[in-house]
């Protein structure tokens, strides 16, 4: 299994950002794909997740009305798509499987910093 995030970066109060994560070694199309975030001296978090087909999402609270998920089973991709970003939003960002198992791989993630 890999998963592959990138996107991440520093940006101003109120921009946006793309996420993107390519994953591999595994059936995509037949997993929930999901976004966490953890920021510094804070536990992971769950941001979003997406069915298996696309059909079906969830945002976290925090994050309703300005993040939104998506996913390519063509190209086994899964995007975040960050709009109205505000300081508490700065976390490295996570791509993994709905819900995530204690056996499953974690990637790197991508550092996202909002800050003027």
């Amino acid at each position: 299994v890999q998963l592959v995030e990138s996107g991440g970066g520093l940006v101003q109060p109120g921009g946006s950002l793309r996420l993107s994560c390519a994953a591999s070694g595994f059936t995509f199309s037949t997993y929930t794909m999901s976004w966490y975030r953890q920021a510094p001296g804070k536990e992971r978090e769950l941001v979003a997740f997406i069915s298996s087909g696309g059909g079906g999402t969830h945002v976290a609270n925090s994050v309703k009305g300005r993040f939104t998920i998506s996913r390519n089973n063509v190209k086994n991709t899964v995007v975040l798509q960050m709009n109205s970003l505000k300081p508490e939003d700065t976390a490295v960002y996570f791509c993994n499987k709905y819900p995530p198992t204690a056996q499953d791989y974690w990637g790197q993630g991508t550092q996202v910093i909002v800050s003027s």
